[in-house]
């Protein structure tokens, strides 16, 4: 069950990236990125996707997907070429054989209609982030599962995002509990639930209360943060007692002295989380 699941990786998370983990190891086959395009019915328009196939991909194979979504400001390259190295922090569990051969999508999630780029922080950029799971859900998996050999179903699909992305992945996850069975949050942005100062007056995308399941729920549910984040502060917390106050079970943790934009946080939840995803069947 899910409870037995995190019982279990409750006990195996770090809160420190080990140091080689990060590092873009000689004679390791990181997999191949491709950069490529969908078009998406729900904005009308063509939208950018790095795909990121595992060493050794093969057609006739099918692996699970992983969606990594970039926080405000950032676009499909941020979490691909950043400093935080998600790229090999993925591809050395799948070489150490400490996570299945997986694809990795890493998608553009500011998704308006109207403008290619975001231009402030307000609360029209915050709708546009917040439609992404419907750039998801409709256009984008089925453009993955189309093109690429790609397994399907809640076992093979999780959702992972930094900051705004990470606060997408958690809405991501109590929305659509049936597709995906892995969700991680990595300083998660505020403005899930509404009264939270820094969405201005978003008036958040879930009440407390939907916070929470019924008749099913992912097998994973990841948060982290550092314990000095001087961007979203206690709100990563706030998530965590909203969801123990509903019964919800997850994991969270905080990794000591690290702001929000810290290379080491942001790797430390990215290490936890893709060595747990796709194990709990």
């Amino acid at each position: 069950t899910p409870d037995e699941y995190m019982a279990q990786m409750q006990e195996q998370v770090v809160n420190r990236t080990p140091s080689l983990a990060t590092e873009n190891m000689f004679g390791t086959d990181y997999g191949t990125i491709e950069k490529v395009s969908y078009y998406s019915t729900t904005l009308e328009k063509d939208r950018n996707v790095n795909v990121l196939l595992p060493a050794g991909y093969d057609e006739d194979e099918r692996y699970p997907v992983l969606y990594i979504l970039h926080g405000y400001w950032g676009t499909e390259d941020s979490m691909v070429y950043g400093n935080d190295k998600t790229v090999e922090n993925v591809g050395n569990a799948i070489a150490n054989g400490e996570a299945k051969p997986m694809i990795v999508v890493f998608p553009y999630i500011f998704a308006s209609k109207d403008m290619d780029v975001v231009d402030a922080m307000n609360d029209v950029s915050n709708a546009a982030y917040d439609n992404f799971i419907n750039d998801l859900v409709t256009d984008l998996m089925p453009f993955i599962e189309s093109n690429y050999a790609a397994a399907t179903g809640k076992d093979n699909t999780a959702v992972f995002g930094f900051s705004m992305g990470g606060r997408e992945a958690l809405a991501i996850g109590f929305m659509y509990p049936d597709l995906f069975g892995y969700i991680g949050a990595d300083a998660p942005a505020p403005g899930l639930v509404p009264g939270q100062d820094w969405a201005l007056n978003h008036p958040g995308q879930l009440t407390e209360d939907e916070l929470s399941y019924t008749t099913e729920m992912p097998y994973l549910i990841m948060m982290g943060a550092g314990d000095s984040d001087g961007t979203v502060g206690s709100f990563p917390k706030t998530y965590h007692e909203i969801m123990e106050r509903n019964g919800v079970t997850h994991i969270w943790y905080e990794i000591p002295g690290e702001d929000h934009n810290s290379d080491k946080a942001i790797s430390s939840v990215t290490y936890n989380f893709c060595r747990y995803v796709f194990r709990a069947k």
